[in-house]
């Protein structure tokens, strides 16, 4: 179902510093504007009529089914007569993924491998097979990120005709990253996940900046951008693929790239071996961080990410327990009935936060920051004048990263943490307990198999988060314990001493 939307988009911002190793692009869509000299896409409203909440998506006229081996098989064969040197891996169907890189020989830690050469990698200086709609794009500044989008879909829609055919036939039709999700199959499987903010919010930028662009671009050259081809489906699609597959070449200039047969990697979280251009091997190359048997499927990271974060832009969620980078969103918010609301909230707006945050909360732990901003919504009125050093060290603004001790505070702030927390593990519980409903829409037996997918993903997902707030609700009640058993101990040893010298 089509509905129309009036939200303006922000203007997206490069982020502060760049990552030093290759890995595929941060989460936040604030990276789409990052370029070499082009001015970022202007923000605008998104007043045409777009599917926000589509029906599932009958996907595009290209692309293969994810598990497809035949269109992985022939990417390969195109890749060596276009100059891939002989490999020691080989695409086949694994059990973690539905394709991937497996060993065919012994690889030893260290050793490197690939050897894409940059002539059969994507960026933004790619020769465009239709030079017309390259030209137009170029004149119009796009960024990095949109302009590849639009490279991508213009090089698929000239089907055998562009040299990029058997990569575009070998790239999932439709991935089950949460852009491809339905708003209502958001809102009824990750209703306890803070994870679906973020999917709305991408969502929503791709479509501000499909209608940016079309306004500005497409519908005055409608002879070299027609709608059949250039229109909001085909532009998630592509942008859905260069969440999943582009990547960041430190040694190229810090170019963005899509990387066939690289890309066919799949991601386990204790890998950490990055993808870079090798300069003395000419190639884009990984060196392995352990040793591989023949038919064993070789690993690469994706970046620390969490769980969410995986499913977010990859599709998927490591068994429970298996992501050492794991982690879930913790709100926490001022007290509108403080006494002291308006000073802690100037003291936030000063250091850039609000009354309501989110702070990461990890299986080994919450972040100083959390702790700062805990302190700060318990302090009493005696302590205004450190309200300001609270917030500072809540928006991790400080360079000399001061340890903080409130003693006097500690007990309240790790019971705000706490009563944070229980809401959360309530509201996952529920959704678990209750089995997850579906959004109710007459289903063939193919949409029905995306349905289980879909739910089982978002079960794994709440579970492993659940599992987070539930250790955090551990050690935060053991800690209070042991204060408060301190505390009873020197009260008891105290009235002992008072009685002793009656």
């Amino acid at each position: 179902m089509a509905t129309s939307t009036t939200a303006l988009h922000p203007q997206f911002r490069p982020p502060l510093r760049a990552p030093r190793h290759l890995r595929p692009l941060p989460h936040s869509y604030s990276s789409l504007s990052r370029t070499r000299g082009h001015a970022p896409v202007r923000a605008s409203a998104a007043s045409a009529s777009v599917p926000a909440q589509r029906e599932v998506a009958a996907g595009v006229p290209w692309g293969c089914e994810i598990e497809s081996l035949e269109s992985a098989a022939s990417l390969e064969r195109w890749l060596i007569d276009s100059g891939l040197p002989e490999q020691r891996l080989a695409i086949q169907r694994v059990d973690i993924g539905e394709r991937g890189l497996v060993a065919l020989k012994n690889i030893r830690k260290g050793e490197k491998l690939l050897f894409v050469p940059p002539s059969l990698v994507i960026t933004a200086d790619s020769e465009w097979s239709r030079p017309e709609v390259g030209d137009v794009m170029k004149r119009n500044s796009v960024p990095d990120w949109p302009l590849i989008a639009t490279y991508l879909i213009s090089e698929a829609s000239l089907e055998g005709s562009s040299r990029w055919s058997s990569y575009i036939a070998a790239l999932p039709r439709q991935p089950y990253s949460l852009l491809y999700w339905t708003r209502a199959e958001l809102e009824s499987y990750l209703v306890a996940s803070p994870i679906r903010k973020r999917a709305i919010q991408r969502i929503t930028d791709v479509i501000g900046t499909y209608n940016d662009l079309r306004d500005r671009i497409f519908s005055r050259h409608s002879d070299l951008f027609p709608e059949e081809v250039y229109n909001i489906e085909t532009f998630l699609w592509s942008f859905g693929i260069l969440f999943s597959r582009l990547v960041r070449l430190p040694s190229m200039d810090e170019k963005v790239a899509l990387v066939p047969w690289a890309d066919m990697l799949n991601h386990r979280p204790e890998v950490e071996t990055f993808l870079d251009f090798d300069k003395s091997s000419q190639g884009i190359v990984f060196t392995t961080d352990r040793a591989y048997q023949p038919g064993e499927q070789v690993f690469i990271s994706y970046g620390k990410k969490s769980s969410g974060e995986l499913l977010l832009s990859y599709g998927f969620v490591p068994k429970e327990g298996t992501n050492p980078n794991d982690s879930v969103e913790l709100l926490v918010s001022l007290d509108k009935s403080d006494k002291c609301y308006k000073e802690k909230l100037q003291a936030l707006k000063r250091n850039g936060l609000s009354e309501s945050e989110s702070f990461p909360l990890r299986v080994t732990g919450w972040p100083v920051e959390l702790m700062a901003y805990a302190f700060l919504v318990v302090s009493p009125p005696d302590m205004s004048q450190r309200f300001e050093e609270m917030a500072v060290a809540a928006s991790n603004k400080s360079s000399s990263k001061p340890a903080l001790s409130y003693p006097d505070l500690e007990e309240q702030a790790l019971q705000f943490i706490l009563d944070c927390c229980e809401p959360n593990i309530e509201k996952y519980t529920k959704y678990l307990e209750g089995g997850g409903g579906s959004p109710e829409v007459s289903m063939n037996a193919k949409q029905a198999n995306r349905t289980l997918l879909l739910k089982q993903l978002a079960g794994d997902l709440c579970i492993s988060e659940r599992r987070i707030l539930y250790r955090t609700q551990y050690i935060l009640r053991r800690r209070l314990r042991d204060m408060r058993g301190g505390e009873l101990r020197a009260l008891s040893l105290f009235n002992g001493l008072r009685k002793l010298f009656k």
